[in-house]
Formats: structure tokens, sequence, C-alpha cells
């Protein structure tokens, strides 16, 4: 019951965090590891479970999607799933061991890149002249990344609008939890066919990360941004502590 409990409001905070700013892999991760699944299954299992949360905040930012002008939805999304199911297909042939080494620095880069996402935005939007609007050159290499691990990627999303060229950030958020369902979608099928998946865990969590998801569209719209930020931040930096502390004991 306390397991049940722990994934569930891992899965709501994830959840409420992914629709809001991103970052919710600093807490689904770590927990699905805690109760001890082992680091490359912890991560399917992640993605997993935030799959119905990025559909429910996808939705409940609709309204904000369709104002978008001239994207081609089906040909980003198309693209987005090629790249995360070869990213999923690296994350099966990865090992518990090498997984388990990299896991720290992945962590580290995700939560640098989240906590300085404003200035990575501002950079990113300084090549709108020179990047092609809605280009698939920059979004396939990052949907790889988010196939393999999905910490940091609705950030490094947000980034590549601003490089097309995109100013709304709830629209950009809506489209982020959109691009970010249809990655985890085919990641779904291929570690499901991998057998990389803790389906029970995986049920509990993604019950917290759809109420979470949903809540989290209404919370972008009235937490104080810079609140939010250190607080995501100060989680990132304590869970990359952690598996770098794991990754010198087990040396």
């Amino acid at each position: 019951m306390l397991e049940a409990l722990l994934l569930f409001a891992a899965g709501f905070l994830g959840g409420m965090l992914n629709a809001v700013a991103g970052g919710g892999t600093f807490i689904t991760f770590p927990a699905l590891v805690f109760i001890g699944i082992p680091p490359v299954v912890a991560n399917a299992t992640s993605t997993i479970a935030a799959l119905p949360g990025y559909l429910s905040a996808a939705i409940a930012f609709r309204g904000d999607i369709r104002r978008i002008q001239d994207a081609p939805f089906a040909r980003l999304t198309v693209w987005t799933m090629i790249g995360g199911a070869i990213g999923s297909g690296l994350l099966l042939v990865s090992s518990n061991k090498a997984f388990s080494a990299l896991v720290p620095f992945l962590l580290l880069a995700a939560t640098l890149v989240f906590y300085f996402a404003d200035d990575v935005r501002r950079t990113a939007s300084r090549w709108r002249s020179v990047v092609k609007p809605f280009g698939l050159g920059i979004l396939l290499p990052v949907a790889i990344y988010g196939g393999y691990f999905n910490g940091g990627l609705g950030i490094v999303l947000l980034a590549v609008f601003a490089m097309w060229g995109m100013t709304d950030l709830h629209a950009m958020n809506g489209l982020k939890c959109w691009l970010s369902f249809a990655l985890s979608a085919v990641a779904f099928a291929i570690f499901a066919v991998g057998g990389a998946v803790a389906w029970i865990p995986a049920a509990i969590m993604a019950v917290g990360t759809i109420t979470g998801g949903y809540a989290g569209a209404p919370v972008a719209r009235r937490i104080p941004r810079d609140t939010l930020r250190l607080l995501i931040a100060f989680i990132g930096v304590g869970m990359t502590a952690i598996f770098f502390w794991r990754l010198i004991q087990g040396a």
C-alpha cells in the first residue's frame, strides 16, 4: 500500500510538472528505482506512465494548440514517433550497468537545461532567421533522446519551438505535450514488445499522471514561474546527487 501511494503521488507530481514546465522524470524515475525496479525498466516504465498524463495535458491545452498557425501536425507527429522509436530501441539494448552509469550525467544535463530554460529559449530564438519553421532536422535527434531518456525532453522541445519562431508559451506547452504523447505512444509499443515495462507500477503511476497532467494546465497559468523553476531544479540537483552517490557506491 505504501509503495502504491508513493507511485501515485510521484505520478501526480510528475504529470503536473510535465504539463507546467517539464521535469516530471525527476520525480517518476527515481520513485521507481527507489522501490527496487532495475534502471532500464524503471526508465521505460516512467516513460509509459507519463503517456496518459501527456495526453490529458494536451487535451487541456487544446484551445492553445488550435492557435498555432501553419503547423504540419501530422508530419511533426510522425517524425517525433520515428525518433522516439530509435531512442527506445537504443534503451532496450543498453545494459542496466551501462545505463546506471549514464543516469547521473543525464539527470545533471536535464537539470541544467531545465534551470537555464529561459536562456536556452532566448539563445534558440536567435536562430529563427536561419532555421526553417517546423523543420525536422532538429526535431529528430531531440526525439531520439526522448525515446532513450525522457528527462528534460519538454524543455528541449520548447527550445526547438523557439528556434522555429513560436512565442506563445501556452501554445508551445500544448504542442510539447502532444508530441511527448506521440513519442511515448511508440515507446509504449516497443517497450511492451521488449518486456521492459513493470506493468503494475506503471498502471498505478499512470493514474497519477492523468490527474496531475490535467490539473497542470490551469496551474501553469497561476503559479509563479521562478518559484516553480527553483523547486524543480532543487529536485533535479537532489536526484542527481543521489544517483552519483549510488554510482560511486557501486563502483
